[in-house]
């Protein structure tokens, strides 16, 4: 479990947030109230992505994110322009490591200027601060 320093180091940035284990768990909850879990998908499917070595995995990943995420009326299908869209599309049949790479900083600035600053001012978010101040105030004050 995370302490009170901890969760709230995540509002210090959503590198910050996506990085903790939990925090990254808090915002996928908050996110799937505000159906838009898919954004977070796409950005953690990306970044997995871009560590594939072998060449066969690389062709199999990038056809399974865009069937999930890119292609029209995919299950998981992002919010990105139709530019970025039709590159991706003209180029996955090879595609290469940083073909998703301009729909994942869409969607990341998406996250950190839109989802973020809500999931701070979240009322989950409030209530696990507290939940995390009011552990470590117990932990301090044993006698109460």
């Amino acid at each position: 479990r995370s302490n009170a320093g901890e969760t709230m180091a995540w509002s210090e940035s959503v590198d910050t947030l996506l990085a903790n284990k939990d925090g990254l768990a808090a915002f996928r909850t908050f996110l799937k109230l505000e159906f838009s879990e898919e954004n977070v998908e796409f950005w953690l499917a990306c970044e997995d992505f871009k560590k594939t070595k072998s060449s066969t995995k690389i062709a199999s990943k990038a056809q399974k994110i865009y069937s999930d995420f890119i292609q029209a009326d995919a299950p998981k299908e992002i919010n990105i322009d139709f530019h970025t869209k039709n590159h991706i599309s003209q180029n996955i049949s090879e595609p290469t490591l940083s073909c998703f790479d301009d729909a994942q900083r869409s969607i990341y600035s998406l996250m950190a200027k839109d989802s973020f600053p809500r999931f701070l001012r979240s009322e989950a978010y409030k209530e696990l601060v507290k939940q995390q101040e009011n552990k470590n105030q117990k932990r301090w004050l044993p006698f109460l």
